[in-house]
């Protein structure tokens, strides 16, 4: 059958794509034309987010990275605690093969000398760098957050984040207290900063000396807040009035529920203002009025950590790199707002597993950007916003957290790594998750792209490839 004019131009497109590809994989070839990452994972974040689909929640700095991303609704953490899950998506195994199920020993100890997201990248060209809470501290990274393995500098952490559970609260009383909620007036904190603010600021600092790099740059992000206590500007208060503030629609511990499946978020009774409660152990229900206090600071957190990352990928942009890196934006897990009689996480309930996960791909989820334009300008939730800026692509199949290390290889153009076998206590470098990629399918971002005379940067959407040259088609 004859092909018509457009057909035999998309089937030249696509071959030419495909001899690019293969010359940019050939032997030395220049570093820089791999792709970035910026991994962001934000600690005990739920689903409260407008683009999905929470219209109570004022994040548009992260609305703004859906609608140019992938987004999938349905992903899961592998278990509900910081440590555990952290250990497991960043080495591509699940607990029951990390053997960490609490904050209580280092993985390469107790199970296997497994690799990690960034050692594998580091191993390929990248430099690799860590702000913030990405491992988790302690004895679960080797007190070290796993370095030298994971990182080629040493990870930074936020020096004002040694105050977070101290007496930096003022009460009604006017005095300074260890409290749950604790919104703050900058001007009368430890060093007049938060630990976010300050993660942020290096994220900027390593982004700037990374531009001018010859080589790619793997950087882990990881912000503290919505994490408790609820520390954060006390101006987010007014974006949630508490007559808007509702409470949970399933508020009570469900009868017949075994104990084992109850968490008595022991973690929130040891703050001073629930500790003032005298709530009974375990079930005790909280007041009405004080769980509209904590959905209301917790959804304020939430607007704080949002324009962290606003200034973030602000300056992605501003510094030309947002055409040239991957961002993938999740978090360890979710926590309660009083589902279920629960105010933690330490649960298999949806609500402490189910995290946001999206990927932005340059050239690929969402048009390269054109010289001078912006794809991520910072957001101020202050602003009066008419509506919702729509996510980008969604994914309902269901997805685990646990398929990160295969997907970001891919989408970065590395090898991705081989499934492990069973067991696989001996095998350093092997995955448990299955790999994403197949997601990601470009076909109406390919012809939309024709259509506005762009083809372009066809070659950027139609193939994924590893530095070996084997190829990935969609």
């Amino acid at each position: 059958m004859p092909l018509s004019d457009r057909s035999l131009l998309l089937l030249g497109l696509v071959l030419g794509s495909f001899c690019t590809l293969l010359g940019s994989v050939a032997p030395g070839n220049n570093s820089k034309d791999a792709l970035n990452v910026l991994l962001i994972i934000v600690d005990d974040l739920r689903l409260s987010l407008g683009c999905y689909g929470d219209k109570l929640i004022r994040s548009p700095n992260i609305d703004q990275l859906a609608s140019h991303s992938l987004l999938f609704q349905n992903a899961f953490a592998q278990q509900a605690v910081c440590a555990p899950s952290r250990v497991s998506f960043l080495t591509g195994r699940r607990p029951d093969t990390t053997r960490l199920y609490d904050f209580n020993s280092y993985w390469r100890v107790q199970a296997g000398n497994f690799s990690t997201i960034p050692q594998y990248f580091k191993e390929n060209g990248y430099v690799t760098m860590s702000v913030g809470k990405v491992f988790h501290p302690g004895i679960s990274s080797n007190h070290s957050d796993d370095s030298p393995y994971s990182w080629s500098v040493p990870p930074y952490h936020p020096s004002s984040e040694k105050y977070e559970n101290t007496k930096t609260c003022k009460g009604p009383d006017g005095e300074l207290h260890a409290n749950l909620i604790c919104p703050v007036d900058m001007a009368d904190i430890p060093e007049g900063t938060l630990p976010d603010k300050q993660s942020t600021k290096k994220a900027i600092q390593l982004l700037e000396k990374m531009k001018t790099s010859s080589s790619p740059f793997f950087l882990a992000v990881g912000y503290h807040k919505p994490h408790i206590p609820f520390r954060y500007p006390k101006e987010f208060q007014k974006l949630y009035p508490l007559e808007n503030i509702t409470l949970a629609p399933d508020p009570h511990v469900p009868p017949g529920l075994p104990p084992v499946a109850y968490n008595p978020w022991m973690d929130i009774r040891q703050r001073e203002d629930v500790e003032a409660l005298n709530l009974s152990v375990p079930y005790g229900s909280i007041p009405v009025d004080f769980q509209r206090k904590i959905r209301q600071s917790y959804f304020a957190s939430v607007s704080y950590m949002d324009t962290q990352v606003g200034h973030l990928l602000s300056a992605l942009d501003d510094l030309q790199l947002a055409n040239s890196t991957i961002v993938a934006f999740t978090s360890d897990h979710g926590w309660a707002l009083g589902e279920h009689g629960e105010w933690a996480k330490y649960s298999n309930f949806d609500v402490t597993t189910h995290v946001p996960l999206m990927f932005y791909v340059p050239g690929r989820t969402a048009p390269l950007p054109e010289a001078g334009e912006k794809l991520f300008p910072y957001i101020d939730p202050f602003d009066s916003i008419s509506e919702l800026m729509e996510p980008g692509r969604q994914v309902e199949d269901p997805v685990e957290l646990v398929s990160l290390f295969p997907t970001l290889a891919g989408l970065a153009g590395l090898h991705v790594p081989p499934r492990c076998p069973s067991p696989s206590f001996h095998v350093e470098l092997c995955r448990e998750g299955q790999s994403l990629l197949n997601h990601f399918q470009f076909h109406d971002l390919e012809e939309d792209l024709t259509l506005r005379g762009n083809p372009q940067r066809i070659s950027h959407l139609s193939f994924f490839s590893d530095r070996r040259g084997v190829m990935y088609t969609q």
